[in-house]
């Protein structure tokens, strides 16, 4: 996904529009000017958007996208597109304040700093910081992990403060939590914080090249019929196998980023997504060990095929911090009753520990993704909001100069504005039912009907599904508001490989991470036990601090 140009399209036909006014012949000029500006852009990079905004509580704007690169048969598309938008807009009563905000705030996601929008993260920023929390510091066993959030670590102090100066050195010797935890212990599956201690301890060596370290290198699986979800679920078992073995895992390649969003080194790399699961030292070290013969003699060295698929997908969990499956709380609704015990406790807790290290910090690049995503879906409402809460707020200040220390150094950490409360669901169909009983629409709305008898307030859907049918029938819901990735779905029952194949590799992969991240962010979730992202999702929820949150399940399939 390429970045916004300086003067993007969608500003230049925004402003223009507006001035021209809603007459034929003003149309006529605006379509002609617009052409004009798209035929001298067609080599240029343009924004791949995600979402879809509900403006109202009857009424939702499709907010379109681009592809990658603006090429001469989309240049119509999007222009029809923009009018559309434009049209409807009027009709809306679209204010011409929010309508210059928000592509201001479009124009500015390309810049490495920030625009002072609530629903937008500082990437380039947030990337620093992680980078330093994901290092051990020098001399110590530790990373500069605190007990607070934010940037506090870096607020200057006076000789005078020398009793903070040593506190801080305190927590770092103990080792405080890990900064990727969301929630105390409660909100959280069991043990949570002290196992991504762990793991990350496990696998970030002091040093990579003492002769007792040793390691297994993987490839993610990379079979047709292979999802992201399946490919994560595989990853899991191998973290699993290589904390059994005292091994550091090492992750090679990963067909999914070998696209051209993934630049440099990224390219084919977990990477590219999020942080790597162990250090470059380490990496570095797996991958001459594996040109030495003598290593592969020793078993200093693994890789994929040293196991099989049977230790890979069900093999044993690591027991290193007891059972702590066992006094999982139940959580989890299926048909009004509470989960309490079911055959793959186990595997449920070891893979939501996994995924949650595996993703516990996002790349640049996801940071971007998620950026767009949120500004195509919510920007419009967040434009709003400004301008109704700040009679002084002007465009021409939405990049911020004079920073203060508490914003700096405190709010620093305040994650991105959504709408709230916001409800998940994910809807599974497709070729899904040859594995699992499949459920209609119906049903996953009838749930967040009973949640929304609970809490009133919430009338906030984030939908993600293969399936256009399922999109189609959520316009028929008036009360609710949806957000969605406006991307291509299928229509009928293909494999979702070939329907995969259809979208394109960076799309396939870019649209379905998006959409797991918010899943993991909105308050509630719904889904389908018996499908693997699902199973992942509310995984990353439990080691999210959302555990007291609860999960509701259309069906009961697989291991429950």
């Amino acid at each position: 996904m390429e970045q916004l140009n300086g003067k993007s399209l969608e500003r230049v036909v925004s402003q223009r529009a507006f001035q021209m006014g809603s007459s034929f012949p003003c149309q006529i000029c605006v379509v002609g000017f617009i052409c004009g500006v798209c035929l001298t852009s067609l080599f240029l990079a343009a924004l791949t958007s995600f979402g879809s905004v509900a403006t109202g509580t009857n009424s939702r704007i499709s907010i379109f996208n681009y592809t990658s690169i603006v090429g001469s048969g989309d240049c119509n598309r999007v222009l029809k597109e923009r009018i559309k938008y434009l049209e409807k807009s009027s009709i809306l009563g679209a204010d011409d304040k929010i309508s210059s905000l928000y592509s201001t705030w479009s124009d500015l996601l390309s810049k490495s700093s920030a625009p002072k929008a609530p629903h937008l993260e500082n990437c380039k920023s947030s990337k620093e910081l992680n980078q330093r929390l994901d290092l051990r510091l020098p001399n110590t066993s530790f990373p500069s992990w605190t007990m607070w959030k934010g940037t506090l670590d870096d607020l200057p102090l006076s000789t005078n403060d020398e009793k903070l100066k040593h506190y801080k050195h305190m927590l770092l010797s103990q080792g405080a939590h890990p900064p990727w935890i969301t929630g105390s212990d409660e909100e959280n599956y069991p043990l949570t914080r002290k196992v991504q201690r762990d793991i990350w301890l496990h696998q970030h060596p002091v040093n990579c090249s003492d002769p007792s370290v040793r390691f297994l290198v993987a490839d993610w699986e990379r079979l047709p019929g292979f999802g992201v979800g399946a490919q994560l679920a595989g990853m899991c078992g191998l973290l699993a196998i290589a904390l059994n073995e005292k091994r550091v895992l090492v992750t090679n390649y990963y067909n999914r980023a070998d696209h051209e969003g993934c630049k440099g080194s990224s390219r084919s790399s977990w990477s590219c997504y999020f942080f790597p699961e162990t250090s470059l030292e380490c990496r570095k070290r797996a991958f001459e060990l594996m040109r030495d013969k003598v290593a592969w003699e020793k078993g200093v060295i693994t890789v994929k095929t040293n196991y099989t698929s049977k230790d890979i997908w069900s093999g044993k969990i690591p027991r290193t911090w007891g059972n702590p499956w066992t006094f999982l709380q139940p959580t989890t609704e299926i048909n009004g009753s509470l989960l309490v015990h079911h055959r793959k406790m186990d595997q449920r807790w070891w893979r939501a520990q996994a995924v949650r290290y595996l993703m516990r910090f996002q790349s640049e690049y996801t940071c971007q993704l998620m950026n767009i995503a949120r500004h195509s879906a919510f920007g419009w409402e967040a434009a709003k909001m400004v301008l109704s809460t700040s009679s002084e707020y002007l465009v021409e200040d939405v990049e911020e100069k004079n920073i203060h220390d508490i914003e700096k150094f405190v709010w620093s950490d305040h994650k991105p504005w959504i709408p709230r409360p916001l409800l998940s669901i994910h809807v599974r169909m497709g070729d899904k039912a040859c594995e699992m009983e499949v459920v209609g629409f119906e049903e996953y709305m009838h749930l967040a009907e009973r949640i929304r008898k609970r809490f009133p307030h919430m009338n906030s859907i984030w939908l993600s599904t293969e399936m256009q049918d399922v999109i189609d029938k959520s316009n028929s819901y008036h009360h609710w508001r949806f957000y969605y990735t406006n991307v291509t779905r299928q229509k009928g029952n293909m494999t979702m490989a070939t329907y995969e194949a259809s979208l394109g590799r960076e799309t396939s992969t870019n649209y379905p991470i998006v959409n797991f991240l918010m899943a993991t962010e909105a308050d509630f979730f719904i889904g389908a036990l018996g499908s693997t992202w699902c199973f992942l999702i509310d995984g990353m929820r439990n080691t999210g601090g959302k555990v007291m949150s609860g999960y509701l399940s259309v069906n009961k399939d697989r291991f429950w």
